[in-house]
């Protein structure tokens, strides 16, 4: 399994998570454009999954409550966010 596969792998169990917490699920499906319909065909899409990882990077709450619940390190989702289409671009916040 390759980095890319890996982190698709963390990036839905990050999707599946998020959806169990219904206010943050609404405010990433709002944010990204999306309607919950097309989560289905969207989860299939790494550069999607990308902005999914960069919704919870957006908030250090986010990653440690994700993280803590998925028994993950905390570095492990912009580990993932790294090896998705667009991950490797700098970030200048």
């Amino acid at each position: 399994m390759n980095r890319q596969e890996i982190a698709e792998i963390l990036a839905l169990r990050v999707l599946g998570w998020m959806a169990s917490r219904e206010e943050m699920f609404d405010a990433f499906v709002n944010a990204s454009g999306a309607s919950r319909d097309d989560l289905g065909r969207l989860a299939r899409d790494p550069v999607f999954l990308g902005a999914l990882l960069d919704f919870i990077l957006e908030s250090d709450e986010r990653v440690i409550a994700c993280c803590d619940d998925l028994a993950e390190p905390y570095t492990a989702i912009a580990t993932a966010r790294a090896a998705l289409p667009g991950g490797e671009l700098p970030h200048w916040t």
